[in-house]
């Protein structure tokens, strides 16, 4: 399987270098870039980096330009370095699903372990959990406070602080202690992507159509719950995933109509068409001016899109990256 898998993908990456745009491969969609002031250029392109018939989730941004990635059917995390190269960076993470670090260089993750719905496991009897995984390993929790096991989990963050915000139909945080406190257990849709601030003063997260923010205190508590934005056009769809922030505070929120670019005001600047369908985002690159970009899809070794037999989870991702004139933050990776 691994063979079959790297000559795939030496076949993606073949067919991929050609100028952007010049040839869609199966699967794609046109992504021509208007210019946003201050966040992009006009025709910026956008360039296949890594694809895989596994996934790329839950993305950020790494000290040395590169970034990080969970890959949850391999149990693994896994980097893609600047040069474009991949390799697993922590094996053994029980269904990896989604890697955050903080500006202490703390590595947190989640692990879904066997709750894959493409295992077909009615109960799946390993606790999910909320890990850091450097400097040291080590569990955070696999319960709510009232012993309720955590649930398929989606996304997380660092807090800055040991601890970690994290999704599963609801919002929560799991402190540097393992104490697991909801911050809001009823949404009106489904919570996904998280992000903070620059300044750690505000935390972001997706709910369907809408970007929830709530205020974050010194000690990692939340208040001031509110609707940050509405996503036009994400109404019938999945709607937003994944979240990133620039360093001038706007929020990038990854859907189906590309990523939704929203002032700290939450007021829509437009929105970045993407190739594919993106479900996550980070800032990474040497001046952490690139966005890299996981979405759903990939293109098989035939140079047809990538297809799997009935009853088999199609998973395949690929991940883009393009230059922009927005910055990430410089103090920490997310």
């Amino acid at each position: 399987m691994t063979k079959r898998i790297t000559m795939a993908l030496a076949a993606v990456l073949a067919m991929a270098a050609v100028p952007a745009q010049a040839q869609l491969l199966a699967g794609e969609k046109e992504a021509s870039v208007a210019a946003i002031p201050g966040v992009i250029a006009a025709g910026a392109k956008w360039e296949l980096v890594w694809a895989d018939f596994m996934t790329a989730d839950g993305m950020t941004g790494t000290e040395d330009g590169g970034i990080l990635f969970a890959q949850e059917q391999s149990n693994s995390v896994r980097k893609l370095a600047p040069d474009g190269k991949a390799y697993v960076w922590m094996p053994d993470v029980a269904g990896a699903g989604a890697v955050s670090i903080d500006a202490a260089g703390r590595v947190f993750a989640v692990e879904r372990t066997c709750t894959d719905p493409g295992l077909h496991m009615p109960s799946c009897p390993e606790l999910t959990r909320v890990v850091q995984l450097a400097p040291e390993r080590r569990m955070l929790a696999n319960s709510f406070a009232d012993g309720r096991p955590l649930g398929r989990l989606n996304d997380l963050l660092a807090d800055g602080q040991g601890g970690a915000f994290f999704t599963q139909t609801g919002l929560f945080h799991v402190s540097a202690a393992g104490k697991v406190s909801v911050v809001a257990e009823k949404v009106d849709s489904f919570t996904n992507g998280l992000a903070l601030s620059p300044d750690g003063k505000v935390l972001y997260v997706t709910d369907k159509e809408k970007v929830l923010a709530f205020d974050v205190g010194k000690d990692g508590t939340t208040a001031n719950r509110r609707v940050f934005a509405t996503l036009s056009g994400e109404e019938k769809g999945f709607g937003g995933d994944g979240l990133a922030v620039d360093a001038e505070g706007r929020l990038y929120v990854t859907g189906d109509a590309g990523i939704h670019v929203l002032d700290r005001a939450g007021k829509a600047l437009g929105v970045i068409p993407v190739p594919r369908r993106a479900i996550t985002a980070a800032f990474a690159g040497p001046d952490r001016k690139t966005l890299y970009v996981g979405t759903m899809g990939a293109v098989g070794p035939d140079g047809k899109a990538w297809t799997t037999p009935e009853g088999v989870r199609n998973v395949a991702m690929t991940i883009y990256r393009v230059p922009m004139l927005a910055a990430g933050p410089a103090d920490r990776p997310k």
